[in-house]
């Protein structure tokens, strides 16, 4: 096995890269070198999206047909100069040091420790009661596939449209899909954590032989589970533009609505696959199409009737369009 290593300066920061030959996908015969090269160049796009939010790293050191492990304390043998957020953990009753990725050097460290997947908060850590944004990850249970996710990524962004909010579509870079609806604007969990559940509860009300809300795995055969618990203070979500540990190379990739709309319509899943040289293409040729999570301000709306179960809020009853939409392809 190749032992390559090579001493570098990234930003005035010295870093010393190991391993650089190491297959870290053996499949696509991808290689930690190939893995660092990516990230470096995708960092233009993804470093704004790490700054300021804790994050996680899923490390494979051995590659993805290897053992993995999360980390999220930041490791003794960090550089110094590595910005960290001290945040206590009530399940572990200590404090824990997440990385702030916040810079390009920050970036290649981690990638060198072979942190395929960066997972990060939905909140920045100087407020993380605060979320920014709201995530909607469509997991679909076999045989169901991106092309199902697709519907019901559809039918929520037309929910989302009738409260007046945008939302913005990636691949998680495995099976499904994810919504994303930036907030930007004061709020908190609780509100976030509730509103998502009963817009997932509306969905499978309105479609049960397609949608499942519930967290049971033996339910989601042939269905799109709709997580909502991602809404939590206490848990993060695949990075926009990070690698994931899969056969090959693929990327959680921004995509538009119309080619949502293209992957429902002509049924073919793999239109929403990506890897990492296609990725770096897009943005190449399409910019940031996630810029807008970071800075759309959007208020969650304020729901009038309160439900008597444990979501906690009814949407449905203003979830229906107050004048004609434009019908969407479905």
């Amino acid at each position: 096995m190749a032992k390559e290593s090579a001493k570098i300066e990234v930003q005035g920061r010295r870093l010393v890269l190991s391993n650089l030959d190491k297959i870290l996908y053996p499949a696509a015969d991808f290689t930690k070198r190939q893995v660092l090269d990516y990230y470096v160049r995708v960092a233009p796009f993804l470093v704004p999206h790490l700054t300021g939010r804790p994050l996680t790293m899923k490390r494979y050191p051995d590659g993805v047909d290897g053992e993995f492990f999360y980390e999220k304390n930041a490791p003794k043998h960090r550089p110094d100069w590595l910005k960290t957020a001290p945040i206590y953990s009530r399940h572990n009753r200590r404090t824990v040091d997440y990385i702030l990725a916040n810079d390009l050097p920050t970036l290649v460290w981690m990638a060198n420790l072979a942190s395929l997947e960066m997972h990060t908060s939905l909140s920045l850590a100087e407020d993380l009661p605060r979320p920014t944004m709201m995530v909607f990850d469509l997991d679909p249970g076999p045989p169901a596939n991106v092309v199902q996710c697709a519907q019901v990524g559809l039918w929520l962004r037309e929910v989302f449209e009738q409260f007046g909010l945008q939302s913005f579509p990636k691949t998680s870079g495995s099976k499904g899909l994810q919504i994303y609806v930036p907030l930007n604007t004061p709020v908190k969990y609780d509100a976030t954590k509730a509103f998502a559940h009963a817009a997932a509860r509306l969905m499978e009300e309105r479609h049960p032989e397609l949608v499942v809300s519930e967290m049971k795995k033996n339910v989601r055969n042939g269905k799109v589970f709709i997580d909502w618990s991602q809404n939590d203070e206490h848990k993060t979500t695949v990075s926009v533009y990070s690698l994931r540990a899969r056969e090959r190379p693929t990327v959680s990739t921004p995509v538009t609505w119309e080619e949502v709309e293209q992957v429902h319509r002509k049924k073919k899943a793999e239109l929403l696959v990506f890897e990492a040289p296609r990725v770096l293409e897009r943005c190449e040729k399409m910019g940031d199409l996630f810029a807008p999570v970071l800075t759309l301000k959007q208020e969650l709306p304020k729901l009038a009737r309160v439900a008597a179960d444990d979501t906690g809020v009814d949407i449905a009853a203003q979830a229906e369009p107050t004048k004609p939409k434009k019908k969407l392809p479905l």
